[in-house]
């Protein structure tokens, strides 16, 4: 493929993400067919069928045999964990991620100690209320949640992108109850930013990673 080829298929590939977002599809959905994107495109199916070929080989979107194609989950279709030991082979780059997730979910208290409202924190009280599910997961929906309610998309993808590799890092979680966790809820609740980066530096500092 030409670098004239490349260029214009990257810039196909581009645009079926702009009507994937356009139309308001999400996982599950199915995508216009390549006669609709061709004409929306204005390019041949040929580049299109190139173009959701390349999709489809990443995991992004699949083909269902008589029904059309479909958004896929990225975060269910494996693809991290298929690539994660390629990326994170060395300690250095393990190190940094983990730096950066936490770096993530710090900012995620700043800002919403600085700028919550309202009942902005309203999500933590199903967790809280789930007794059912083990220290370990309720710590990794603890932060998931605390990340979504910062209300930043972009922050929010970015760390799941940063959590999910980290996933794949074995790890051991020495927590045995919850109570840092609704300390740090309280503190959060109260805007106590400096109490709350404390409690949350507790938190982690009973989860170790195997580097």
């Amino acid at each position: 493929m030409t670098s004239s080829q490349t260029k214009v298929y990257l810039e196909i590939v581009k645009k079926i993400r702009f009507i994937i977002q356009e139309d308001g599809l999400k996982a599950g959905d199915r995508l216009p067919s390549e006669r609709e994107l061709s004409a929306r495109l204005h390019v041949g199916r040929s580049s299109v069928r190139e173009a959701l070929r390349s999709l489809e080989l990443v995991g992004l979107i699949e083909t269902r045999r008589g029904e059309g194609t479909f958004i896929r989950n990225f975060y269910e279709n494996g693809l991290v964990q298929l690539i994660a030991p390629f990326l994170l082979q060395d300690e250095k780059t393990r190190r940094d991620l983990l730096q950066m997730k936490e770096l993530l979910e710090k900012d995620a208290i700043r800002v919403l100690c600085q700028t919550q409202t309202g009942n902005c924190l309203e999500a933590f009280h199903e967790i809280f209320s789930d007794e059912q599910s083990s220290i370990a997961v309720f710590h990794q929906t603890f932060l998931k949640t605390l990340v979504e309610q910062v209300d930043n998309y972009l922050m929010y993808r970015v760390w799941m992108i940063v959590h999910d590799y980290a996933s794949t890092l074995s790890c051991d979680v020495h927590l045995n109850a919850r109570e840092l966790h609704e300390k740090l809820y309280i503190a959060l609740q109260n805007k106590q930013e400096q109490t709350a980066l404390e409690l949350y530096e507790a938190i982690m500092g009973n989860i170790q990673f195997h580097l």
